[in-house]
């Protein structure tokens, strides 16, 4: 027997970007008394009392490129709207941790190294250059003849990512909101009359049925797109691998993470172990992605030639996608053409540093609260529709 949901909003996609919107909706509404989309939202955000309800394809939340993200948040990185983002994000997570019984956030600076033109190119307003002298002080595991400039940024952080997907799972389960893993949707069709118009998603052995569908898929969003009759956004999923190996000089506790102004390498303490990445952008199909051994080894020997950690075995390594839009920006709003449908994507590698603020931008428009805030237009997802 097929189970039936009828929910309010339907959010589709359990990483970062679908459990932080999820917890940002279901904790206004439950602030507010209410279990459905209040009286003054849009016909597009009335329904049921079904409340908001996520669904994710696979048995559990943050299961793909949530769950292999090199773990810190970095304001000096993206274009500057990525960047206000990420500043807001920072201070949304410190607001929560006075509620929290341990932080999520902790101080690991961003130090980027190279030849002089990439890094006066790619540092920002959040990012001081620094002599190579003094980015030998704070990495003395780096080669001299490495790298001629340095550029640091002092406000990045490290995130636990864990506790922060813990923290939004348990906002929205508190706040009455639903969780279904183990569902991927594979068909769905606008019914009803004008002005009571509603979804109705069919998945492996349960229906749901919402006036509002959040497409916070990932790098399947495309796909699930087309599955709602909904032109996509051109969406490409990047491959992205990083491997923790075992070295013979570990790095302090508190050393920077480090990363190459051309894009060939990072890495940064873990533990006394070392994650490294070779930062590489690799067209994919969505897929779950699995590391390939002769790039974690030409990895691993760069790197080497760079340190002197002395890299001495892979403990683990993995590969996730970062899924872009064809500007690089997420997509975040109101299908242009399609009533009801609401476009989360596009993050990039930029998910975990925005994820805060762009579920508060999100919520906003949702709920047609007023929404100042300069995103909205640059994110919009009528930009680009191909």
């Amino acid at each position: 027997m097929t189970a039936e949901i009828c929910c309010d909003i339907l959010v589709i996609g359990g990483g970062i970007a679908g459990l932080s919107l999820a917890a940002e909706v279901a904790s206004r509404l439950a602030a507010a008394g209410q279990t459905a989309s209040p009286q003054s939202a849009s016909p597009q955000a009335r329904g049921s009392s079904g409340g908001v309800v996520l669904v994710e394809a696979e048995p559990t939340l943050g299961y793909h490129t949530s769950s292999r993200s090199a773990r810190q948040l970095i304001p000096s990185y993206g274009p500057p709207v990525i960047r206000d983002l990420t500043v807001r994000t920072l201070a949304l997570i410190r607001a929560a941790e006075a509620e929290l019984p341990e932080p999520i956030l902790a101080p690991r600076s961003f130090l980027l190294i190279g030849d002089e033109e990439p890094v006066r190119d790619r540092a920002s307003a959040h990012m001081h250059p620094v002599m190579p002298a003094e980015a030998l002080g704070l990495a003395p595991e780096l080669r001299p003849e490495a790298f001629r400039a340095a550029g640091l940024d002092t406000t990045s952080v490290a995130c636990n990512t864990d506790a922060l997907l813990d923290y939004h799972r348990e906002r929205l389960t508190a706040a009455g909101g639903r969780i279904i893993t183990g569902q991927r949707v594979q068909a769905a069709r606008r019914t009803g009359s004008p002005g009571r118009q509603r979804w109705e998603a069919a998945a492996d052995g349960m229906r749901f049925e919402a006036p509002v569908v959040v497409n916070a898929a990932g790098a399947w969003a495309d796909i699930v797109a087309e599955t709602f009759g909904v032109r996509p956004q051109g969406l490409t999923p990047y491959r992205r691998t990083a491997a923790v190996v075992d070295v013979e000089r570990p790095l302090d506790a508190g050393a920077p993470m480090v990363a190459d102004a051309c894009d060939r390498f990072y890495y940064r303490p873990e533990g006394r172990q070392v994650l490294i990445s070779p930062s590489e952008r690799e067209p994919s199909a969505a897929e779950d992605s699995r590391p390939r051994d002769t790039e974690v080894q030409a990895l691993v020997e760069l790197v080497n030639s760079v340190t002197t950690m002395g890299i001495t075995g892979v403990a683990r390594a993995w590969t996730g996608l970062r899924t872009e839009t064809p500007d690089g920006l997420p997509a975040v709003g109101w299908d242009p053409a399609v009533p009801g449908f609401f476009w989360l994507v596009g993050q990039g590698g930029y998910g975990f540093q925005t994820s805060s603020a762009i579920a508060e931008l999100a919520a906003g428009i949702l709920l047609v609260e007023d929404v100042e805030n300069g995103a909205r237009e640059a994110l919009s997802p009528a930009r680009h529709q191909v």
